[in-house]
């Protein structure tokens, strides 16, 4: 049992055997795959190795650059490569190698080879800019119009996570009283599945898109080297090419991925998402709010307006009224003083008139009795030569029986006594014959 060690005096053995083991400094390549620095300025950094193949990581290891150290090589970094010191590059440092009893093995740098410049990460995601812009999509997202009021919202996320958790908790226990309707469709959000699961959630969101105002990413942050999915040239062509605005949060403030560029909105954080979803509710709100007031007090204005209008207008209504009346009486009474005389002008005119209508009347009598004297003697010369005597004396003759002119053989019998008028006699005789 004497050989039984407390872990600090074990890590304290690994830190002796590791300074024995590795007693110089070495020159290591690695890439950044995330760079923060802390107030007294030191940097501390993640370096890793990938795959050349699959672009999985396959080595990972702490390193921290103390700040006099830090504040020489960064700027003589940035100054021979035009580029800042940040993640997603690959580097050359020569480094010390240690171990702490608390934090455990990590990489001092002592020196940078500024020479050994753009990594493979950083190569990657310039090519994906450059090919997304080469297909003229990089900007489509951005086109789009998010609409004012953004309730429906399509979230991919990992159910799991807390980003998801307090972009909903913000979302829906807001103290406005606004209205949101968040839908998840769950995606891995790193490791090795995590872009065929963020480019199946949008597949799903596609299907029901006149149901979503937007989609939102959202992650809660994490290290830069669990974030390389968000440079996948797949998920960020979906993203620019998407029928929906594309909003992230992805919970990395010290980086842009290249979905971070394409998408229509980029926050720093799923909470800061919710918070531009609120604002922009606000805003809306706020918009409302001014209308009602602006038509509230135009309204209130234009009833104001509109009262003086007709008490205006009925006064000058009663005063028309009364006006007029006191016109129109004027105008009875001056008839009235006019209408005995008017009445007399009338009748002295009428008077006037008088002879020139008895002559007329007398005139039309005249005519109208020759009139009736020229039909009483047309009628009187029609009459007379239409007299049987008149007839007889053109040769005719009327034969009679028993006093009755015979008109038709039929009406005669044999022995009947005739009489025949002629124009200057009669003759009798009998029937003796009827053929």
């Amino acid at each position: 049992m004497n050989d039984i060690l407390s872990l600090v005096e074990l890590n304290n053995l690994i830190k002796l055997a590791l300074r024995e083991c590795f007693p110089d400094s070495y020159w290591v390549r690695a890439e950044l795959s995330e760079v923060r620095t802390s107030g007294p300025g030191h940097c501390y950094v993640e370096f890793v190795e990938k795959d050349s193949r699959s672009g999985n990581i396959i080595a990972k290891m702490r390193g921290n650059i103390w700040a006099n150290t830090f504040r020489v090589i960064k700027p003589y970094f940035e100054e021979e490569t035009g580029q800042p010191f940040t993640s997603g590059i690959k580097v050359m440092v020569k480094v010390n190698v240690d171990f702490h009893e608390v934090y455990g093995p990590s990489l001092t740098v002592l020196d940078i080879d500024p020479s050994y410049t753009v990594g493979d990460m950083m190569r990657q995601r310039l090519e994906i800019i450059k090919r997304l812009k080469e297909e003229g999509i990089f900007e489509n997202n951005k086109a789009l119009e998010l609409p004012d009021v953004t309730q429906r919202i399509a979230v991919i996320s990992s159910a799991t996570a807390a980003g998801f958790g307090d972009f909903t908790d913000q979302l829906l226990k807001n103290s406005h009283g606004f209205v949101f309707y968040p839908k998840l469709f769950p995606a891995l959000m790193q490791g090795a599945q995590s872009e065929a699961s963020i480019l199946s959630a949008f597949s799903k969101i596609e299907k029901y898109r006149e149901h979503f105002d937007a989609v939102v990413i959202i992650r809660g942050g994490g290290a830069v080297s669990e974030l390389g999915c968000f440079d996948s040239y797949a998920i960020a062509k979906r993203a620019a090419e998407f029928s929906l605005p594309v909003i992230t949060g992805i919970g990395h403030d010290r980086d842009e991925s290249v979905l971070d560029m394409v998408a229509h909105t980029r926050m720093k954080t799923p909470t800061a998402v919710a918070e531009f979803l609120l604002s922009r509710m606000e805003e809306q709100e706020d918009d409302l709010l001014s209308a009602q007031d602006f038509i509230l007090n135009k309204a209130s204005q234009r009833i104001l307006n509109e009262t003086y209008r007709l008490q205006n207008l009925s006064h000058y209504l009663s005063l028309s009224t009364s006006r007029h009346l006191q016109n129109e009486h004027l105008k009875l009474n001056r008839f009235e003083s006019q209408l005995p005389l008017f009445t007399q002008n009338v009748l002295t005119l009428q008077q006037k008139h008088l002879p020139e209508l008895e002559q007329q009347i007398a005139l039309a009598i005249n005519r109208r009795i020759e009139k009736e004297q020229q039909k009483l003697h047309l009628a009187e010369q029609i009459i007379r030569l239409s007299s049987p005597e008149t007839i007889l004396k053109k040769g005719y003759s009327i034969t009679l029986k028993e006093g009755k002119a015979v008109r038709s053989s039929g009406e005669l019998t044999v022995g009947d006594a005739l009489t025949t008028l002629l124009a200057d006699g009669e003759i009798t005789s009998i029937v003796s014959e009827k053929s």
